[in-house]
């Protein structure tokens, strides 16, 4: 039997846990801020109920194998508060953030050799407490390592795709590249759809043609058609899928502008790349967003 911990069961936070709930071999553990009774889970593949065990009460945790940190990376701090009780010898940490440094993120909480960065790939929604909707096909990449194929096959018996990837780098900035045109979304509070408008498709185009620049600098291998196709994708979406930062913006939620565009201006400036249009859209964000707690 695997022991797992899924730290925050939001829109990704309760797929992973519902899915990983579906192989009898699994035992898990939800660790929330509010209780919840369940997770309902309405997929592509049917709706269905998932009863693992929620806890609010870092304390009342036990060791166990697996940490699957799923909050926003601006709550890392607050995921890390469960640590102490669910970290055993060999616990292994996996980080389903969004972003292009999960490794670093955790440094200070765990051994770096046992940290494993993923990138997902689902449109997700939390539609209340426990509730989540699926609109897609669920993936999961990570590095090409034994962490790596340990971790993707805890997922062999779910609906969720997970695999490794030799060139982990080029793939988290890529959906880098998809992130950072959602600040259109954000800003204008339109939907998927809005990629089909000229303007906002120039704009988003312009945010990943950056994102690029940036990225070949730290050695990933993206390709100049990355931004017209980071517009196919948007519009093969369906029309009113939102993005979480476009969601968060919605509910008044603090949002991850920093590991979305903000990253692109701190480490452009490092290598002496120009990233106007990300700075903007930080700006206008951090200016109609909730000041942070």
């Amino acid at each position: 039997m695997t022991k797992i911990a899924v730290i925050g069961p939001g829109a990704i936070g309760g797929l992973v846990a519902a899915w990983l709930c579906q192989d009898k071999n699994h035992e898990v553990t939800v660790c929330a801020r509010s209780p919840i009774r369940s997770l309902n889970l309405d997929s592509p593949y049917g709706i269905f109920d998932a009863h693992p065990r929620v806890l609010t009460e870092p304390q009342k945790a036990h060791p166990v194998d697996w940490i699957m940190v799923t909050t926003k990376a601006y709550d890392s701090e607050s995921a890390a508060a469960w640590f102490p009780n669910l970290l055993g010898v060999d616990t292994q940490l996996a980080i389903i953030q969004n972003g292009v440094d999960h490794v670093e993120r955790f440094s200070a909480w765990h051994p770096t050799e046992r940290v494993l960065p993923v990138i997902i790939d689902c449109p997700t929604e939390r539609t209340g407490p426990g509730a989540i909707q699926q609109r897609g096909p669920a993936s999961m990449v990570v590095p090409d390592t034994a962490m790596g194929t340990a971790f993707t096959e805890l997922f062999s018996h779910t609906k969720i795709q997970a695999r490794t990837d030799p060139d982990f780098l080029t793939i988290a900035w890529r959906k880098l590249c998809i992130n950072a045109a959602g600040a259109v979304n954000a800003l204008t509070l339109e939907p998927a759809r809005i990629a089909h408008n000229e303007h906002a498709a120039k704009l988003m185009r312009n945010l990943v043609r950056e994102t690029i620049a940036v990225g070949r600098a730290v050695g990933a291998n993206l390709d100049d058609d990355l931004a017209d196709e980071v517009i196919r994708i948007y519009h093969g979406q369906p029309a009113d899928s939102i993005n979480s930062l476009h969601a968060d913006r919605l509910a008044g939620r603090r949002m991850e502008i920093d590991l979305r565009n903000g990253v692109i201006v701190r480490l452009g400036r490092k290598h002496g790349i120009a990233t106007p249009f990300n700075e903007i859209a930080v700006d206008l964000l951090e200016s109609v967003g909730p000041d942070p707690a």
